[in-house]
């Protein structure tokens, strides 16, 4: 593995940098406290081909590796602290990349092309009011019926269920088969008759709407299946492993811009004449919080090389290896940011717990990863020791 950038993805970071600084950081206050994506900012996502880019071109994408789009997520979550855009974009990418790849060709055609200009929204649907990733209590229920799956249950702690709603769009819903012996995955149209929207009110990442959406007999067309009736959990899990790589490299860069204020702040401010970044206790936990999220980066960087080069070629021989890194990096990449912007925080003294600063919104917005989104850190844990132990010491049937 070649840890050099070439010149087209230096070009493209580069790009995404001046993106980061002159577009999301002027707009993640306002967006924070508006609670929407400012259509400018989508606007500029679109035409950079950052919505969606894992999408093939036939499509509206702009066919991106997963590496490329790791860079994306870490410049994303480096310019909008608050993580509501690197949230938007990752269930994008993430999900229209499995659309893309296990969708009809119908479904296809219909749903991405809006997807990547930014006219609709594409998440996810999983979680239930009862729990996440204990999917032997989902009761969303689904079964045929005729050239339609009629869809009834509910869905919670779902991010973009305005935006679904607003704009179009919808989520990639898993359901129980009626039997109950397999899970149906598919695209459901949030503006479908039958769905209803209740939004939650979040304490961070506020500028993405985060809710449940209730079913009640939703009828939803047979083109809108994702791959195989009753192979549902297969796609789910395979889309969790980019959803989670992305989370993580928009967790590192949070953390690297906390840590670039950090600096040039105990640079310049002194104390008992001096620097701040002159004082051991200061300089060590600098270098610490540095080793470690280098640390995280480079892991996460190897999981998207990973997604290239087996998982998104369909080698299921590698899934083991695979699940191992993506569960790392979802398990610690969160930790590390949430612990820099904390301490670097407490670096700025009083002035660190003022929104003057901004540290605040990502001290906001991490915290989504740390509690659940995209898997808890426990259920990332639980990943590990199965694939390290063997599925016997799994601690639930």
């Amino acid at each position: 593995m070649d840890f050099r950038f070439g010149d087209e993805e230096i070009a493209f970071q580069e790009t995404l940098r001046r993106f980061g600084d002159k577009v999301l950081r002027a707009h993640e206050r306002t967006l924070d406290e508006a609670g929407v994506i400012p259509e400018e900012v989508l606007s500029e996502m679109a035409r950079l081909g950052l919505l969606a880019m894992p999408v093939p071109p036939e499509y509206g994408g702009m066919g991106a590796t997963a590496v490329q789009t790791e860079i994306a997520a870490e410049e994303i979550g480096r310019g909008d602290f608050s993580m509501a855009t690197a949230v938007f974009f990752l269930l994008e990418a993430g999900w229209g990349h499995i659309l893309a790849r296990h969708g009809t060709e119908e479904a296809r055609q219909e749903v991405l092309p809006p997807v990547c200009q930014g006219k609709h929204f594409l998440g996810i649907a999983t979680t239930e009011p009862g729990g996440g990733s204990d999917l032997g209590r989902m009761r969303t229920r689904s079964h045929r019926d005729g050239a339609d799956f009629v869809v009834n249950g509910e869905k919670a702690f779902l991010s973009g269920v305005e935006e679904a709603r607003a704009r179009g769009g919808g989520h990639l819903t898993l359901t129980r088969s009626e039997s109950g012996d397999g899970f149906h995955f598919l695209f459901v149209p949030t503006q479908a008759p039958g769905v209803s929207v209740t939004r939650f009110r979040n304490m961070g990442r506020m500028g993405i709407s985060t809710g449940a959406l209730a079913y009640e007999d939703v009828k939803v067309p047979a083109k809108y299946l994702v791959g195989a009736e009753g192979k549902g959990f297969l796609y789910a899990m395979e889309g969790f492993q980019s959803a989670r790589t992305f989370v993580a490299a928009a967790c590192i860069g949070a953390a690297e811009r906390a840590l670039e204020m950090g600096m040039d702040y105990i640079k310049n401010r002194e104390v008992f004449g001096r620097p701040l970044g002159k004082f051991e206790g200061i300089q060590f936990e600098l270098a610490d919080q540095y080793a470690l999220v280098e640390a995280v980066k480079w892991q996460c960087r190897r999981a998207a090389w990973l997604l290239d080069t087996y998982a998104w070629k369909g080698d299921t021989a590698h899934r083991s290896e695979v699940d191992r890194v993506v569960a790392s990096v979802k398990l610690m990449a969160p930790q590390v940011a949430f612990d820099t912007v904390k301490k670097v925080m407490m670096w700025f003294g009083a002035s660190g717990y003022t929104k003057d600063v901004g540290l605040e919104l990502g001290f906001r917005g991490l915290m989504s990863y740390m509690v659940g989104a995209e898997g808890g850190l426990n259920i990332m844990r639980i990943i590990l020791g199965r694939e390290l132990l063997g599925k016997e010491y799994v601690p639930y049937k």
